[in-house]
């Protein structure tokens, strides 16, 4: 019987889990067919993998061998298919995936389009909400995977830069700074501020390096807080104050003259956007292809 690759990855996720039922759950399977499954792999070897005396299950000295070969085998077929989508150009299926609210409002809507252009035959189903919900969802097996504007710190789930973006201070049309080329920190700090609400990705960034300029954010003319980018928009195009943005979500406005984005010369407001799927999961090729779509796309525009 020649080796499976399904089973070394099921062995390696209930390794991982410690329990079947946990694995069985990670891989959407039933816990009879995970155990039939491990039971296949140890008679294709002739060896005992786990030991099963206890609640937790442990790996035998075979057992303990073989777990670094069965996670090479998957970070290898992972890395197949990511150099492998670049030449698919027939992808079929569905792509399900989860957005943080400025990503999936702002950023993706204009590189769907191409995508679906090149891809015709895959559907997309894009759902925006915030990174928990996003995080409780791939957890369900309901989404493959979610882009997000920051890692998640969760044992289940990796990880990966996908893009980057970078702050802008916006400002109304007709404000003192609209026609400058660039203005200084301290000199941004002047003026009355619109706000993203606390803990949101936005707010974060602009706080973390305005302390890492030595300066307080709390000591900010904050005249309001808004809990979405849209409200942010129409209080600063109303000329309530000033704001950090990302130039993607103000492209109409900014096309308008609406508003301007002024950059900071004297502070660097850029930051990741993360790719977050579950570690025992293996993605669709469509999924890997998406991914890599946004990693190019993102590749050329800075080259531009």
């Amino acid at each position: 019987m020649a080796l499976n690759f399904h089973q070394l990855h099921i062995f390696h996720t209930v390794a991982e889990k410690g329990s079947f039922s946990a694995a069985a759950a990670a891989m959407h399977m039933t816990q009879p067919a995970v155990t039939m499954q491990v039971q296949a792999l140890e008679e294709h070897f002739g060896t005992k993998l786990l030991n099963r005396s206890t609640k937790r299950i442990e790996l035998t000295e075979s057992g303990r061998m073989l777990l670094p070969f069965a996670r090479r085998s998957i970070e290898l077929l992972r890395e197949t298919d990511t150099e492998m989508s670049r030449f698919t150009h027939k992808l079929e299926g569905r792509l399900q995936f989860g957005a943080s609210n400025t990503i999936g409002e702002y950023v993706l809507p204009p590189l769907l389009v191409p995508f679906g252009r090149r891809h015709p035959n895959t559907s997309i189903s894009l759902k925006v909400m915030n990174t928990t919900q996003i995080v409780e969802e791939i957890a369900r097996h309901t989404l493959n995977f979610g882009l997000v504007e920051a890692p998640v710190a969760h044992p289940d789930m990796v990880s990966e830069t996908v893009m980057q973006d970078e702050l802008r201070l916006i400002v109304p049309g007709g404000h003192p700074l609209a026609a400058r080329e660039s203005v200084t920190l301290e000199e941004a700090s002047a003026y009355p501020f619109v706000l993203r609400e606390e803990g949101s990705g936005t707010r974060q960034v602009m706080e973390d390096e305005w302390k890492a300029k030595g300066m307080d954010p709390r000591s900010l003319q904050t005249v309001m807080e808004l809990g979405s980018t849209g409200a942010v928009k129409s209080a600063v195009e109303a000329g309530l104050g000033v704001t950090m943005l990302s130039p993607s979500s103000v492209k109409h406005e900014l096309a308008l003259g609406l508003l301007h984005a002024v950059p900071i010369r004297d502070a660097s407001f850029k930051r990741q956007f993360y790719s977050v799927r579950l570690r025992s999961t293996l993605l669709p090729i469509a999924a890997v292809a998406f991914l890599n779509f946004l990693r190019d796309r993102q590749l050329t525009d800075e080259e531009e």
